[in-house]
């Protein structure tokens, strides 16, 4: 496939968010706008730098590196046991989990009841006081594109549902184990120790070894050696 990179005017900012592990969405227009009328022509670039590009059918766009990481970084896992104790904590007070983390939002002002109810769970995630919530979860969130803040106000996006996905999985392996009368327990999410914590890191993924600059030139520079080999 021949790319004409002059078509790909939002190559740089696009690349630069996803390297990050950012997911872009609908709250990113002209981003969003760019990837969707050239995916097939993003995606085969990202290809041979070795990224796969992904569009999730819910509106958003993220990275997946071809070398799997074996372990889930500490930041993914945070934000996904953060999710997990969200979606109880809702369920508990009869709201619809799913209303509130596709497109809904909660409070600063609900943060404190939720820390010091699972604040065994938190714990383990090294979360003690508010501010270490919004600052390793909240903030998290933000910077990689899977909520908003406003006034105090966290509204949830649509990249969300990477982390629903996960807890929709456990609760069904929940109710499979209680219709089966099962005496195993199902494992908690458990923390590892295995990145320094002002890392910004894709979710499940190892992160990348080149630098952005590096990797983006490196991936038109094999576009290019490419096109000359087929012209």
């Amino acid at each position: 496939m021949n790319l004409d990179l002059s078509e790909l005017s939002q190559l740089a900012p696009i690349f630069r968010e996803l390297f990050k592990g950012y997911h872009v969405s609908r709250r990113d227009p002209e981003l969003y706008a760019q990837l969707s009328n050239q995916q097939d022509q993003y995606r085969a670039l990202f290809k041979a730098l070795g990224f796969e590009l992904v569009c999730d059918p819910r509106g958003f766009y993220y990275f997946v590196p071809e070398q799997m990481g074996a372990q889930v970084n500490k930041t993914a896992q945070r934000l996904a046991l953060f999710t997990f104790i969200l979606v109880e904590h809702l369920a508990d007070q009869g709201r619809d989990p799913l209303a509130v983390l596709d497109g809904g939002s909660i409070g600063r002002d609900e943060l404190p009841a939720l820390l010091e109810k699972y604040r065994d769970l938190f714990v383990q995630a090294e979360v003690t006081t508010q501010d270490e919530l919004e600052e390793k979860v909240m903030r998290r969130l933000g910077q990689l594109g899977f909520a908003s803040e406003d006034n105090g106000i966290y509204r949830f996006l649509a990249p969300m549902h990477r982390f629903l996905d996960v807890c929709l999985s456990v609760q069904q392996d929940r109710d499979l184990a209680a219709t089966l009368h099962s005496d195993l327990p199902l494992p908690s999410p458990q923390l590892i120790d295995d990145e320094p914590e002002d890392e910004i890191i894709s979710l499940a993924l190892d992160e990348p070894e080149l630098s952005e600059e590096d990797a983006l030139a490196r991936a038109m520079a094999e576009e290019r050696t490419q096109q000359e080999i087929e012209a």
